[in-house]
């Protein structure tokens, strides 16, 4: 029985969610003979929907390429070996998208398919390459379904990585929640298939080692287990997102979790709040690898109105660094009052300063944001001496790119004409 605390920790955290990962688990996908469970996905689709029209937006991270696989091949188990495992996730791959387009256009919503490694998330450009596509798709209010690469990616197959690609993917949306839907119904006492004791814990205010010592081992349809979802819970809760873990088989599941008064899976709070985290990384831990001058117009607009800093504003860029690089802001007395990520490298920002945010995909022949710094991704220098840097501070994600054009907050409204 969760407390009135406790009931309180979820209504903040579910309330405030705009941007939503929901996992879809293997043993929530699989139908009575290993394929895909249309009927189901059909469901889910359907509340995903519902969710979107509370003005929320919902990423899709998927599970069962393998299972559907084998059961489109009719093969008379899982196979054992890995070449084959991937032959059968790019067969499975295909039956998974056709039920999710089919599900979701019942709702008038389209989707789009995409397949990542670790390593494009762990590589920087390719990371930013990834987040700017995720930002463009919903942009456009498509519903992104994300799986892994299985068919060139061993390691997922081997561990059962679309837990950790969901804590991942989250990360990279900037979301607000991640919703991990399984086929049990959140983290127990004790494994509630073995034991019929076994209570169901409300609430984790941190994954400490006596709360992974409770999650079983792996699942039957899938590779992982509650170990490897609390250790993506324990990811998001770094990354400043709460994560949900719960039976993604009961009707209505979504919007239960979306309800504080229902006691429905397990919430795992977040350690800290992810802007304030990021943006103390972004003051004291990154060495700045370069200056942005600007005229006192955009000064003000930053420091006084908390709007981003536009290319329209820039009149000088000092230094040679590339996308995402720690940056100075100085006024035109050559005072720094400000530092942030730049959502462009030195040579781009060269060519579109004193320019309209309208301009820069004719400039450049592309646009990866509006803004040369986002507010997000901007900290104040208050009192005007500068910002010194030193050790000791984790970032909130080691890759974290600075946030592309499709931001959640918006694009601002100091350059519209």
């Amino acid at each position: 029985m969760a407390t009135e605390t406790q009931r309180a920790d979820k209504r903040r955290l579910v309330d405030t969610a705009k941007r939503i990962v929901v996992k879809l688990g293997s043993g929530v996908l699989a139908g009575a003979d290993g394929g895909v469970d249309r009927a189901r996905i059909d469901a889910l689709a359907k509340e995903i929907a519902a969710l979107r029209s509370n003005g929320r937006t919902v990423i899709v991270v998927t599970s069962g390429a393998v299972a559907a696989g084998v059961a489109r091949l009719a093969l008379p188990g899982r196979p054992r070996t890995i070449p084959f495992k991937q032959a059968a996730a790019a067969v499975g791959q295909i039956g998974i998208m056709a039920a999710y387009e089919k599900a979701f256009a019942a709702q008038g919503l389209q989707v789009a398919q995409m397949l990542v490694t670790r390593d494009d998330l762990s590589h920087r450009r390719r990371y930013l390459n990834a987040k700017h596509a995720l930002m463009a798709l919903l942009e456009w209010n498509v519903v992104p379904i994300i799986n892994e690469n299985d068919t060139v990616v061993v390691e997922e197959i081997k561990l059962g990585d679309n837990d950790n690609l969901s804590a991942l993917t989250a990360t990279l949306a900037d979301a607000d929640l991640l919703i991990i839907l399984s086929d049990v119904a959140g983290l127990f006492t004790r494994d509630p298939r073995q034991d019929d004791t076994a209570s169901l814990i409300p609430l984790v205010a941190a994954v400490t080692p006596s709360i992974e010592a409770m999650a079983g081992g792996t699942g039957h349809l899938g590779t992982g287990g509650m170990a490897t979802k609390l250790a993506a819970a324990k990811q998001a809760s770094a990354s400043g997102i709460p994560t949900v873990i719960a039976d993604g088989r009961a009707a209505g599941v979504l919007s239960a979790v979306m309800d504080a008064d229902q006691e429905v899976g397990t919430l795992i709070l977040p350690v800290a709040d992810r802007l304030a985290r990021r943006k103390h990384w972004i003051a004291y831990t990154l060495e700045p690898s370069g200056s942005l001058v600007v005229d006192d117009g955009a000064r003000r607009a930053v420091t006084s109105d908390g709007r981003s800093l536009l290319p329209s504003g820039l009149r000088a860029v000092q230094g040679d660094f590339e996308v995402g690089a720690c940056v100075r802001c100085l006024g035109l007395d050559g005072k720094e009052f400000a530092r942030g990520l730049a959502s462009y490298g030195a040579a781009e920002l060269d060519r579109i300063k004193g320019k309209h945010s309208r301009d820069i995909e004719t400039i450049l022949g592309y646009k990866i944001s509006d803004e040369v710094v986002h507010r997000d991704d901007l900290v104040l220098d208050a009192h005007g001496t500068g910002i010194t840097a030193h050790a000791g501070v984790e970032a909130p994600h080691e890759h974290t790119p600075p946030r592309a054009a499709a931001s959640r907050t918006g694009k601002d409204d100091g350059e519209r004409s």
